[in-house]
């Protein structure tokens, strides 16, 4: 009978820590789920700024990334009691979304303004370096409609804006568990950038001869 008391109070003396163990697994679950949320909606929103971006309305685009933001902060003031789940994976991906629209309206809609960095966009700095990576790729649907149309110097300028990103970037060398994959994304931007400069030269040289065939007419 004493092993079976015995047993009775050490389940008496755990109940309350478990319990609150508990308690404190539920209100993460609860911040888990409230986050995703948010960030489902991150990525969506961020998605669509960026095309209507490419449609040249950028009076949309502003208003959904405006949009972006207040789901992203949501989504952050719900982490930041539970700093692991902060680094799950799918905070840093919303981040990362969040920075490829605002850099993609600010590459394609004002070239001459200057790109916030991390602390401006209050994100992590991984995320920003892989937004800002993925913006600049973004950058090649924008360059091939300005083919078509002609207008080859605004093409001109949207390549040289893929290599000052990806001259920024490719010298971070670090594994890629610190840096979430940049390599990878960096990787992607260099054959992005190669594609869109043989056209950019194809386009240039087709100008060139008809202006010489004009001349010569």
């Amino acid at each position: 009978m004493q092993g079976g008391g015995d047993r009775t109070a050490l389940r008496a003396r755990l109940a309350p820590v478990v319990d609150g163990i508990v308690g404190q697994l539920e209100e993460a679950n609860q911040a888990r789920e409230d986050a995703l949320k948010a960030c489902r909606s991150v990525i969506r929103l961020s998605g669509s700024a960026i095309r209507s971006v490419h449609r040249r309305d950028l009076d949309e685009a502003d208003a959904v990334i405006d949009q972006a933001e207040v789901a992203l902060r949501s989504a952050q003031r719900a982490l930041r009691p539970f700093p692991d789940l902060t680094y799950a994976g799918f905070l840093h991906d919303a981040e990362k979304e969040y920075v490829e629209a605002r850099c993609t309206r600010l590459l394609i809609g004002s070239p001459d303004a200057a790109l916030p960095g991390p602390d401006g966009l209050e994100v992590d700095s991984r995320s920003w370096l892989k937004g800002i990576a993925e913006a600049a790729s973004e950058l090649r649907r924008h360059l091939l409609d300005r083919l078509r149309e002609g207008d080859l110097a605004r093409a001109e300028q949207l390549v040289g804006s893929m290599e000052e990103v990806y001259d920024a970037l490719v010298v971070i060398d670090f594994p890629d568990a610190l840096t979430l994959g940049l390599r990878r994304t960096v990787d992607a931007l260099r054959a992005v950038l190669e594609r869109s400069r043989a056209d950019v030269t194809t386009t240039a040289v087709q100008h060139r001869l008809i202006a010489a065939m004009g001349a010569d007419g």
